[in-house]
């Protein structure tokens, strides 16, 4: 049986936890506050589910997922998802996070932060762009008509076909951005983000209506409900 390890599991984790065991997964879940704060999540879940160390929950995992506040992304266990598919959940907020410079001049993204924190491992983009609470509500039937997608990039080919078919179990279509590089696409402010119910081609249209923020006129995206 497949493990998901999670790293984090707030609110978008908590969630993904959720559909993974709703599906037929293995999950250990962690966060920062050590195991025992995971004892009512752990319960509601049943016996699929169990509550371990950052590190623990890594070398477990088969699929990891990171979901903590990017300032915290450095501490992401290396050794342990060595070879590893990690989805990347996390957004930059500067009010949260700071500022962190190579995000602010736009040199680099997210998730590449991450994949170069664990050079080993195998990123991907995911999850970033919807809100928490629909995570478990919107996903439909593969076939269904006006189905939900949810946009991925990565690096790595079979890395994304893993997140695309996990995606697909969890009912939504998976519309591949690219490479890492083209995960600003869908972060905070683009026309994507947080946007609510998109299809395929809508949400095709919204990663093409992207701009770099520097290309930005004030006010020209924001956050959607």
């Amino acid at each position: 049986m497949t493990t998901l390890g999670f790293i984090g599991s707030g609110r978008i984790g908590a969630q993904v936890a959720r559909l993974a065991v709703a599906n037929g997964y293995t999950v250990v879940l962690s966060n920062s506050r050590g195991p025992e704060t995971l004892t009512d999540l752990v319960a509601e879940l049943g016996s699929q589910a169990s509550a371990a160390t950052t590190e623990e929950a890594a070398a477990a995992a088969d699929i990891a997922v990171v979901s903590i506040p990017l300032k915290a992304y450095e501490t992401v266990p290396v050794a342990e998802l060595a070879g590893r598919v990690v989805i990347d959940t996390n957004n930059y907020y500067f009010e949260r996070d700071g500022h962190i410079g190579e995000l602010d001049d736009e040199s680099t993204t997210v998730s590449e932060l991450l994949q170069a924190h664990l050079p080993e491992s195998k990123v991907v983009k995911a999850f970033n762009h919807i809100r928490f609470d629909q995570i478990t509500t919107d996903g439909k039937p593969a076939g269904s008509t006006g189905r939900r997608a949810l946009v991925i990039a990565g690096d790595d080919e079979g890395a994304k076909q893993t997140v695309s078919t996990l995606l697909d179990e969890f009912g939504f279509d998976a519309l591949d951005a690219g490479p890492l590089a083209e995960g600003w696409r869908i972060q905070r402010d683009e026309p994507g983000y947080v946007a609510g119910y998109r299809t395929v081609d809508e949400m095709t249209s919204d990663l093409a209506r992207a701009k770099r923020y520097r290309d930005m006129t004030p006010g020209e995206f924001g956050p959607h409900d």
